[in-house]
C-alpha cells in the first residue's frame, strides 16, 4: 500500500502519552521513536461530524457545508450525512487520478458516492448502512461473522459488562473487516477509524482502566493492520483531543433570555428535547415507532402551556430538599417533556444545538418568521457579541476565550449555514448547552469534553522529526495524503501539505456538483448523539 490513514477518534498527547509511558501501548510507541508526532490543531467547533469531514476534503466548514450534527433548514433540522458535505472527498480525488481505495468506518460517509475503491461507512450512519459497493455489507457478515456499526441495539438492556465487551468486539470488527479488504482489492490508499477511543470517554468517563483497555485493544489492531498493509507512509491522526471539564456548564439560551434576546415557549415549537421527543426504542433489532407518553409526561406538558415549567417545579423541589426523592421515582423523560423550549421565531438571538458552538440571528427574509430586520442584521449582531463577551462565571472569569462573526473563522459559499457567531467556551472548560434550564450556569453535564488539540503520527516519508509537524492543522491532513502519491493539492483546499511529505504544486480539481440531499430518518441515530451527550 502506498498510503495509510488510521483515524484515532479524541485522541490527544495528554491521553497516549501515559500509556505509551507505561507499556500499554507498544505499536503506537514505534510512531514515537520512530516517526514523527505532534500536536494537530483542529478546526472549530472540533466535534466529529465537522472535524472529519474537514479532515477527509482539507476544507473548511464553509466550503464543505457541515457545522455540527444537526444541519438546519429553518428552524427544521435533521441529522447530517454525507450528502451534506459538498466537496469529493480525498478518495474520490484519488480515485480521479487512478488510484483505488479502501475506506472503512470514517464518520459521515453514508449514503457513499461513486468511486474507484470500496467504502464501509461510519458514525452518524444507521446500522447495516448501504455500503459502496452495493452488496460489501452482506459481504462481511458472511465471511467474518456479524459485522455492526454500534456496540448493540438500544433499549436491548445491555449491562455495563455487555457494553464493554462491546468495544473490544467492536475494534476487532473495525480491524478484521479492513485487513478482510484489503487482502481481497490490494488498494493504494487505505482509511480506517476507531471511533470507540473516544467514546469510552462519554460512556465512561471515571474508569481509567475501561480507558486503557479500550486504547489497548485498538493499539493491537494497529499491529495487524501495519503487517498486513505494509505502507509506504502511515499517518494516524485525531479530529480532535479530549479532556477533563473542570468549568462551568454554561447554559447559553439561559443567559441570552435574561438579557432580552430570547423568547420561551411551553408549547411546543422550538428546540425539542432529545431524549423524551425524538427517542425510540428497539426491539428485536427493529423500529416500534415512538413510545407513547406515559400520563405524567402529557400531565406536564399540559401544564407547561399554562406556565408550570418543569425549571419551576425543579425550584419548589429544591427548596423542599425532595431532589433526592424525585429523581429516584421520576425519569428524567418526564422531567423533560414539560420543560420550556426556545422559541425560535419570536426570538432575536439563539444557540440552536450546543455543538454548533455558536448564536444564529432569527433574520427577517433567511428565518422562515424572522424578527431582525435585514438593515439592521450587523448593529444586532455587534450586540449580541457584545452581550456574550461581557458573560462570566460565578468566578468572574470570562465564559468564552473567543466571540467573532462568522466570517472571521469561516470562508466558503456555505458561510450563511454557519451561526452568525462563533463562541468559543475559554480554553475549552466550559459545557455549552442549548436547553433552557432556568439558570445561567450549573454542574457540567459531562465530565470530559473536546479540546482542541488532537495527534498526527507519521512514519515513512521524507522526515521523521517531530519539529516538521509542529503547528500543524486539521486542514493539512487532505493536502498531505495526496502529496504521497506525488500529487497537486486541490488549489481551494484550506491546507498544505505537512513537511515530512512535501509539496507536490497545485491544481484545481472538479467540484462536486451533485446537490440531492438524503434524509436520516433513523431517530435511533439522534438518541444515540443524546446518550453520549451530543445533543441536549
Amino acid at each position: 500500500m502506498n498510503t495509510l490513514v488510521i483515524g484515532l477518534d479524541g485522541a490527544c498527547r495528554s491521553v497516549l502519552d501515559p500509556m505509551v509511558d507505561d507499556g500499554v501501548l507498544p505499536n503506537i510507541a514505534e510512531f514515537y521513536t520512530d516517526g514523527a508526532v505532534a500536536p494537530l490543531e483542529s478546526q472549530l467547533p472540533p466535534w466529529t461530524p465537522s472535524a472529519w469531514p474537514s479532515l477527509y476534503t482539507g476544507f473548511n466548514p464553509a466550503k464543505h457545508g457541515v457545522y455540527d450534527f444537526l444541519r438546519f433548514k429553518g428552524y427544521d433540522w435533521d441529522v447530517v450525512n454525507r450528502s451534506h458535505v459538498k466537496a469529493h472527498a480525498v478518495w474520490e480525488l484519488l480515485s480521479m487520478e487512478g488510484y483505488s481505495s479502501v475506506v472503512v468506518n470514517v464518520p459521515v460517509t453514508h449514503p457513499p458516492r461513486e468511486f474507484d475503491g470500496i467504502l464501509v461507512p461510519g458514525y452518524t450512519a444507521p446500522e447495516a448502512p448501504e455500503c459502496y459497493p452495493t452488496g460489501v455489507w452482506d459481504e462481511l457478515n458472511s465471511e467474518l461473522g456479524e459485522y455492526t456499526l454500534y456496540t448493540d441495539p438500544l433499549g436491548s438492556g445491555s449491562s455495563e459488562a455487555e457494553r464493554k465487551r462491546g468495544y473490544r468486539r467492536l475494534s476487532q470488527m473495525r480491524g478484521s473487516a479492513f485487513r478482510y479488504l484489503i487482502q481481497k482489492h490490494d488498494p493504494d490508499f487505505g482509511f480506517v477509524q476507531f471511533q470507540q477511543c473516544d467514546t469510552v470517554f462519554h460512556e465512561f468517563p471515571d474508569e481509567p482502566e475501561t480507558v486503557r483497555r479500550v486504547y489497548k485493544d485498538i493499539d493491537a489492531e494497529i499491529d495487524e493492520i501495519l503487517n498486513t498493509c505494509e505502507p509506504d507512509v502511515t499517518l494516524l491522526v485525531s479530529d480532535h483531543g479530549i479532556g477533563p471539564m473542570n468549568g462551568h456548564e454554561f447554559r447559553v439560551n439561559d443567559y441570552l433570555r435574561d438579557k432580552g434576546l430570547v423568547t420561551a415557549t411551553g408549547e411546543g415549537g422550538g428546540m425539542p428535547s432529545w431524549k423524551s421527543v425524538s427517542r425510540k426504542r428497539l426491539q428485536d433489532g427493529k423500529e416500534n415507532g415512538p413510545v407513547a407518553q406515559s400520563p405524567a409526561e402529557r400531565a406536564l406538558e399540559l401544564a407547561a402551556r399554562v406556565g408550570v415549567t418543569s425549571q419551576r417545579l425543579g425550584a419548589v423541589v429544591q427548596r423542599l430538599g425532595l431532589e433526592d426523592v424525585v429523581l429516584k421515582i421520576v425519569p428524567d423523560d418526564i422531567i423533560r417533556a414539560g420543560a420550556e423550549q426556545v422559541d425560535f421565531p419570536a426570538s432575536t438571538a439563539y444557540m440552536r444545538s450546543r455543538t454548533e458552538m455558536g448564536v444564529r440571528l432569527n433574520v427577517d427574509g433567511r428565518e422562515p418568521a424572522g424578527i431582525v430586520p435585514a438593515s439592521e442584521y450587523e448593529q444586532v449582531r455587534d450586540d449580541v457579541i457584545d452581550t456574550l463577551t461581557k458573560a462570566t462565571t460565578p468566578e468572574g472569569v470570562p465564559v468564552f476565550e473567543r466571540v467573532a462573526p462568522r466570517e472571521a473563522v469561516f470562508e466558503g459559499p456555505y458561510l450563511d449555514d454557519a451561526p452568525d457567531i462563533v463562541t468559543v467556551p475559554n480554553r475549552f472548560d466550559h459545557f455549552l448547552v442549548a436547553n433552557l434550564k432556568g439558570a445561567q450556569f450549573g454542574e457540567p453535564t459531562e465530565p470530559w469534553e473536546h479540546k482542541r488539540e488532537g495527534i498526527v503520527m507519521i512514519s515513512g516519508g521524507e522526515s521523521t522529526s517531530d519539529v516538521a509537524l509542529q503547528n500543524s492543522h486539521l486542514f493539512d491532513i487532505a493536502p498531505t495524503i495526496l502529496s504521497t502519491f506525488g500529487l497537486p493539492v486541490d488549489t481551494r483546499m484550506d491546507g498544505s501539505p505537512l513537511p515530512v511529505i512535501g509539496s507536490t504544486g497545485e491544481k484545481e480539481y472538479p467540484q462536486l456538483t451533485d446537490e440531492k440531499i438524503t434524509t436520516t430518518e433513523d431517530a435511533t441515530i439522534e438518541e444515540r448523539l443524546s446518550n453520549l451527550g451530543y445533543l441536549d
